[in-house]
């Protein structure tokens, strides 16, 4: 009976644990669409393109239009004379209108032109800014997705070890009955029990956060995840250390778009410098009334004006003295900004090259382990029923091959993580690396 629940706790935990679910490039959709921080950095992008087509309107013709129409009401009252006793007061009404047409061309203006080209280089970082957001959501997927089914598989090997312990602790306790066994091999195997329950809590606890972590990125609680194939190849990641890391700093988006921060500083510092420069415009201007001061009537006229205005700074009070070194405090910023970027990124591809491959070797040697733990369960059981062997002794061997299953496992999860992470600190990661990946999952 014992035994025919022990069977029956198994299959129920295994169909949930191998009902329908969905792979990483369904997570990766779901993420996709909800993810907030990539829509963001889209949207960012959008901006450094209106912030270009400002800065180049500026450059271009300004034209505007005004008109005006009225109606006048003109009275005029007389004033008493000798001649003339009684006043008298003069009523007129009529229409006015006034048309003005003004065109206006920068023909030197520097502080514009520089600005444009701030605006450009801006534009560009946004835009990689954006391709560096989507790649931190493809990492993040990835990251996410599997450290959900580590803490799933610890869920389940908590799970299933306790089981095991609970169905050799019933066959201790009816040996103990017969007074087969002492008193110490009981407590023993009852402490390693109340060991997996609080182990169980444990992973229970990280399943939650995991799943948590996951629903971050798509707004949706998945069910059921794809678990990983048995049989999969995990290649170790051949090449020079330094020649991978000369690559990510010339193609790393997010070390691209610092760079393209401090050109649009430096810039800037340009754009500055050039308002202490004359500018100079062309003003085209065409007027049109029949109305003068305080809409006095009078006979239409219209007045045509074609001007340079020329405009040369002498003394803003300081103003743009202090915007210059506002500018170069900020370039400085750029720097600096930049400079802590490409050694996060040349520390990130060092460590994730290194822990790909000591993952590599971690799955041989797991599974390696696995193999020798459990024929050493195998031959504890035995000798245990046979006498030689202590409760202890069968505990442990039972603990190291379910130690060996969860390091096995770890040490997948740990390749797949860190592969992807070297991918995205080299700037090379794309949807074909998802692809891959999910290819190592099994089909629901």
């Amino acid at each position: 009976m014992a035994l025919f629940k022990y069977g029956l706790l198994i299959m129920s935990f295994f169909c949930v644990y191998k009902a329908k679910a969905d792979d990483l490039l369904v997570i990766y959709q779901q993420a996709l669409e909800a993810d907030p921080r990539s829509k963001s950095a889209e949207e960012k992008a959008g901006i450094g393109q209106a912030q270009k087509g400002q800065a180049l309107g500026q450059m271009l013709p300004q034209v505007a239009f005004n008109s005006n129409w009225s109606g006048n009401r003109y009275t005029q009252s007389g004033a008493r004379t000798t001649a003339n006793p009684t006043s008298h007061e003069a009523v007129n009404n009529y229409p006015g209108t006034r048309y003005y047409l003004s065109l206006s061309q920068s023909l030197i203006d520097f502080g514009k032109f520089w600005a444009w080209r701030q605006a450009t280089k801006v534009e560009d970082q946004y835009e990689t800014e954006a391709i560096e957001a989507h790649n931190q959501l493809l990492s993040d997927v990835v990251d996410r997705y599997f450290s959900e089914l580590q803490a799933e598989d610890e869920v389940y090997f908590a799970k299933t070890e306790k089981l095991a312990t609970e169905k050799k602790l019933e066959q201790i306790q009816k040996q103990y009955a017969k007074q087969l066994l002492k008193i110490t091999d009981l407590y023993a195997i009852e402490a390693r029990l109340d060991q997996l329950k609080a182990a169980e809590i444990l992973s229970e606890s990280k399943r939650i956060t995991a799943q948590a972590s996951l629903s971050e990125l798509t707004g949706i609680k998945s069910e059921s995840l794809s678990k990983l194939k048995d049989q999969v190849d995990y290649p170790e990641i051949q090449g020079d250390l330094k020649q991978w890391i000369e690559m990510a700093l010339s193609q790393n988006p997010a070390i691209s778009a610092k760079q393209k921060a401090v050109s649009a500083a430096e810039i800037n510092i340009t754009a500055q410098k050039a308002k202490h420069l004359p500018t100079a415009d062309l003003q085209l201007n065409y007027y049109n009334t029949n109305t003068g001061y305080q809409s006095s009537q009078q006979l239409p006229y219209e007045v045509q004006v074609a001007a340079i205005n020329v405009n040369v700074p002498l003394f803003s009070g300081g103003i743009t003295s202090n915007q210059i070194s506002e500018a170069r405090y900020r370039l400085e910023m750029s720097k600096n900004d930049n400079e802590a970027t490409v050694r996060a990124i040349t520390k990130e591809i060092s460590d994730a090259f290194s822990t790909t491959n000591a993952a590599n070797h971690s799955i041989k040697a797991s599974q390696r382990a696995l193999d020798s733990t459990s024929k050493s369960l195998e031959a504890m059981d035995k000798g245990y029923q046979l006498g030689v062997v202590t409760i202890s002794d069968l505990i442990k061997a039972q603990q190291d091959k379910f130690s060996a299953k969860k390091d096995l496992a770890i040490s997948k999860y740990n390749y797949i993580k860190n592969r992807i992470r070297f991918m995205h600190a080299l700037g090379s990661i794309g949807e074909e690396n998802l692809h891959e990946v999910n290819d190592w999952l099994e089909k629901s």
